[in-house]
């Protein structure tokens, strides 16, 4: 029967058959979740991953990465802590955190939910990319509902929720809001004072971390580094023949030394140049480098969940003082980088093999937070801990091997100087007040009953 404009078809109960059976042919049957899940060590590292994933979309600078690391990891922590006996909060051991919720006595809970919870409900605060993780989530409470009875779920959700809102009040006090509308930083053309470099010449990266409440260390200035060499033209100054250094490597380098500064370069938002051309290529930061790493020695000495999630949240909270430190002495002594001299002292042509950072030189902040974390590391799993570095492999396809947490940070240390972005004295004293931040972490921060 045809009408105007359009054409009717008569469906026989055969045919209407046929299409439910071929409609529900073509349907995957959901796969269920395996019950594992419930105990499954290695959603803390996924967690992690998928923050590392967004932290590298969302480009935010190595500081305020270190922030994000810091909150999430610590709420993880702090609910994961109750699945087994004998491992004390954190958060009550550091400034300005308000106590922990804690689980009703005598009810049941599924504390890797509760702290999966905890994680994002603050990650989801702290970061851009909410959908990503929204996605990500859901699939797992998805599967975590299928296997735990709902009054459990939705306590343990609940739960988590509690803790990752009680870490959030502490984001809003720590200065992070008021430091974002505090003015630009241009540098000045004094003689040894830093300011913007080739080839973009950006303004300067979070002038006022230093004011960031620190989470273990008293304050900014609790660590502080030896006055940098005084600025001089002369050329038998020992500032003149730490930049001819510079200079003399950069043109210089072995494959071996570009193989080291590429490796270490973690520059979240490069600019690449060509031509008339320019667009941006993002990367890995520092923060999530030394991540990766705590994540790759956790792994290889298969902790469980509530003791990976304590390596994070130590490893995050070093890199995170650290930063703050360095920050301080950054923006307090405003030394000049060496591209700067070098271009106006030595030679107009010449470039570094790393783009340098929009921040003054002294110190390196590299170094700093290398050493910080390698430190707490070494305390954690000891001195002669082997391990292979492919925390860097998906993002640039390299890969290197060490001996020590403590040789890997020294290479990143020095790799600033291979880089043409630092000079020695500045990864140098870098490193050492790094040293310091570490050891004053592991002797504050108890962690077993």
């Amino acid at each position: 029967m045809k009408q105007k404009g359009f054409e009717t078809f008569w469906v026989t109960p055969v045919l209407l058959l046929l299409l439910v059976v071929i409609t529900t042919s073509c349907r995957q049957p959901k796969e269920a979740p395996d019950p594992k899940l419930l105990t499954a060590d290695h959603l803390v590292h996924n967690h992690v991953d998928q923050l590392t994933k967004v932290i590298i979309h969302d480009a935010f600078s190595p500081p305020v990465a270190s922030r994000i690391y810091a909150y999430t990891s610590i709420a993880a922590y702090e609910a994961l802590r109750f699945s087994r006996p004998g491992y004390p909060s954190i958060a009550a051991q550091l400034h300005a955190f308000a106590p922990m919720p804690q689980p009703q006595p005598g009810k049941s809970y599924n504390y890797l939910l509760a702290a999966t919870k905890a994680f994002f409900t603050v990650a989801e605060k702290v970061t851009f990319s909410t959908d990503t993780l929204h996605q990500y989530q859901a699939r797992i409470y998805d599967d975590f509902a299928q296997l735990l009875d709902k009054e459990t779920y939705d306590r343990t959700l609940a739960f988590g929720e509690a803790i990752g809102k009680k870490v959030l009040e502490r984001t809003t006090i720590d200065n992070y809001k008021e430091t974002r509308g505090m003015d630009k930083f241009l540098g000045e053309n004094t003689d040894g004072k830093w300011r913007p470099t080739a080839p973009d010449y950006l303004d300067a990266a979070e002038p006022y971390w230093a004011l960031i409440k620190p989470l273990a260390i008293d304050s900014a200035s609790q660590f502080p580094c030896p006055a940098p060499l005084p600025f001089s033209k002369d050329t038998n100054s020992q500032f003149f023949k730490n930049t001819y250094e510079v200079y003399q490597i950069g043109k210089n380098l072995t494959d071996e030394q570009i193989a080291i500064a590429k490796y270490w370069d973690d520059n979240p938002f490069v600019m690449e140049h060509s031509g008339h051309m320019m667009f941006a290529n993002k990367k890995i930061t520092p923060v999530g480098h030394w991540i990766g790493i705590a994540a790759i020695a956790s792994k290889m000495k298969a902790l469980p969940a509530v003791e990976a999630a304590q390596v994070y949240a130590l490893t995050a909270t070093a890199i995170f003082d650290s930063f703050i430190c360095c920050w301080e002495e950054k923006y307090r002594t405003q030394v000049v980088r060496p591209i700067t001299v070098i271009h106006d002292l030595i030679d107009r042509n010449w470039q570094p093999l790393l783009q340098t950072p929009p921040f003054p030189e002294y110190t390196s902040g590299h170094s700093g937070i290398s050493a910080a974390a390698a430190s707490v590391l070494t305390a954690r799993f000891g001195d002669g801990f082997a391990f292979e570095d492919t925390s860097d492999l998906q993002y640039i396809g390299m890969k290197r091997s060490f001996a020590s947490f403590r040789q890997a940070a020294e290479e990143a240390s020095i790799s600033r100087v291979y880089g043409g972005i630092h000079y020695r004295t500045g990864v140098e004293v870098g490193a050492l007040q790094g040293n310091k931040i570490g050891a004053y972490i592991n002797n504050k921060i108890r962690l077993k009953e």
